[in-house]
C-alpha cells in the first residue's frame, strides 16, 4: 500500500509525544539532580571530586536523552500519511539529532574541560573552616612535610598524587586533602600507596603474523622498594609488517 494506515499514524502522534515527554523528563531530572547534589555538598573537596569524576558525563547523558526527545517530538508533527513523508521526516530528524549530538559532545569534550578546570580550581583553594568554625591555612610544599607520612612524601616525590594539607593554626586542626598528581603511578600492593611505576620492559616474545606477542613489564615501588612483573599481549602483526625486534 501506498498509505500508512491513518489511524496507524494518529496512534504514533498521540503516543509520540508521550514518550518524547517521558525521554526529555528522565533527561532533566537527571541534570536537576546533578545540580541539586552540588547544591547541597557543603564540603569543598566532596563537591570536587563529584564534578571531577561525574559532570561531563552526567551533562552528556542528559544531553542526549533530550536532543532523542526531541527527534521523537518532531517526528509526530507531520499529519502527512505517506510513506515518503514519513521516512523523509525521520532521516531529516535523525540527521538534526546526530548533528546536535556532535556538537554538544565535542562542546563537552574539548571546551567544556577548561570551564571544569576554573571551577576546581576555586573548589581546591577555596579557604577550609575549622570544626570551631575558624579560617584554615593552607600550607606550602615545604610545610606540609611534617603532617605527611613517608610513603604520601614518596606518592608526592613520584608525581603521582599531590596533597594539601590546612590548618587551624589556633587549635593546631589539620584536614589532608588528596589529588591527582601530573604522573601516572600504581597503587603498590605491599605499602598500599600510589607509588608503583615501571622501571623497565621487555619483549619475551615478537608477534607474528599468525601468532601474538608477549610483553612483560616490571614495576618498582618508589617508597617500599617492592617490585613485581606483569604480562602484556602484543597484537599480531598485519601483513608486510617486519617483526618487533627482541
Amino acid at each position: 500500500m501506498n498509505k500508512i494506515d491513518q489511524s496507524l499514524l494518529d496512534t504514533w502522534n498521540m503516543y509520540g509525544h508521550y514518550v518524547s515527554y517521558a525521554i526529555a523528563g528522565v533527561g532533566l531530572l537527571i541534570l536537576l539532580s546533578h545540580y541539586l547534589k552540588l547544591m547541597f555538598t557543603k564540603d569543598y573537596k566532596t563537591k570536587y571530586d563529584y564534578i571531577n569524576m561525574y559532570e561531563i558525563n552526567l551533562l552528556w547523558y542528559s544531553a542526549l536523552l533530550i536532543i532523542i526527545a526531541g527527534a521523537v517530538y518532531a517526528n509526530t508533527l507531520v499529519t502527512e500519511s505517506g510513506v515518503l513523508w514519513f521516512v523523509v521526516r525521520l532521516f531529516v530528524s535523525t540527521m538534526f539529532a546526530i548533528i546536535a549530538g556532535v556538537i554538544i559532545q565535542n562542546i563537552l569534550k574539548f571546551y567544556y574541560p577548561f570551564y571544569i578546570e576554573k571551577r576546581l580550581k576555586q573548589l581546591r583553594f577555596a579557604p577550609r573552616i575549622s570544626p570551631e568554625g575558624r579560617k584554615m591555612k593552607l600550607l606550602s610544599e615545604e610545610e606540609e612535610d611534617v603532617y605527611l607520612d613517608e610513603g604520601m612524601q614518596a606518592e608526592e616525590d613520584a608525581f603521582s598524587v599531590d596533597y594539601d594539607v590546612w590548618i587551624d593554626e589556633e587549635s593546631g586542626y589539620t584536614k589532608i586533602e588528596k589529588y591527582n598528581g601530573r604522573l601516572h603511578a600504581l597503587k603498590c600492593s605491599e605499602c598500599n600507596y600510589q607509588t608503583l611505576k615501571v622501571n623497565k620492559e621487555e619483549i619475551v616474545q615478537s608477534p607474528t603474523a599468525t601468532e601474538e606477542g608477549e610483553l612483560i613489564k616490571f614495576f618498582t615501588c618508589g617508597y617500599c622498594g617492592h617490585k613485581e612483573k606483569k604480562s602484556f599481549s602484543i597484537a599480531k602483526l598485519k601483513e608486510g609488517t617486519e617483526e618487533v625486534a627482541s
